[in-house]
């Protein structure tokens, strides 16, 4: 209980990050949406990757809650188990590929040893193993009609998402630091 009391500000922030990229998706790729759950460009893939990325644990529970939220209210109102593990699933791809990315590829949680090239990999990763967790659970229930399109249009959602929000917030942070330089007067 103690864990939650002291992450429950990351775990918040998490899960409105995760919210405000659903609506700025919603808002911005309207026409992106192949069938329910199943996008062309998802941003909120790559909130779900950078933010268990950089909180570990705290946000994968926000994700998890985040997405709970959506498929609830957004996605599958009217069918509770699919919401259930839609957003279960939804929060625990990125968390196992945390999990591979700390403990096989030895990624320290500071991410201090984060290269462009592992980087990269994680949101491949992470782009298919979502998909496939999804799909393999349709595929349990007896949905496999239209299995492997749903898995590509998936696949190149979340890694379009992800690239998207990944490098958006690469090029701000870069532009802050090359521009704060600049700023500062002479004198000053």
């Amino acid at each position: 209980m103690e864990y939650l009391r002291q992450r429950a500000p990351i775990i918040a922030s998490t899960a409105a990050l995760f919210l405000v990229t659903l609506v700025a998706n919603e808002l911005l790729f309207p026409a992106s949406e192949y069938v329910r759950g199943a996008n062309w460009i998802y941003l909120p893939a790559g909130m779900r990757l950078l933010c268990t990325l950089l909180f570990g644990d705290a946000g994968a529970i926000g994700m998890l809650c985040a997405a709970w939220v959506s498929c609830i209210f957004l996605y599958f109102p009217d069918d509770p188990v699919r919401s259930f593990m839609y957003g279960t699933i939804s929060a625990l791809a990125p968390y196992l590929i945390y999990l591979f990315a700390t403990r096989v590829l030895g990624l320290r949680t500071s991410l201090s040893n984060l290269t462009a090239r592992r980087l990269l990999l994680l949101i491949v990763l992470y782009a298919i193993a979502s998909p496939l967790l999804h799909q393999l659970w349709l595929a349990m229930r007896g949905e496999i009609a239209g299995a492997d399109k749903r898995f590509m249009v998936m696949v190149v959602g979340d890694l379009s998402g992800s690239l998207i929000i990944i490098y958006t917030i690469k090029l701000t942070l870069w532009a802050i630091m090359t521009l704060a330089p600049l700023r500062r007067r002479p004198g000053d």
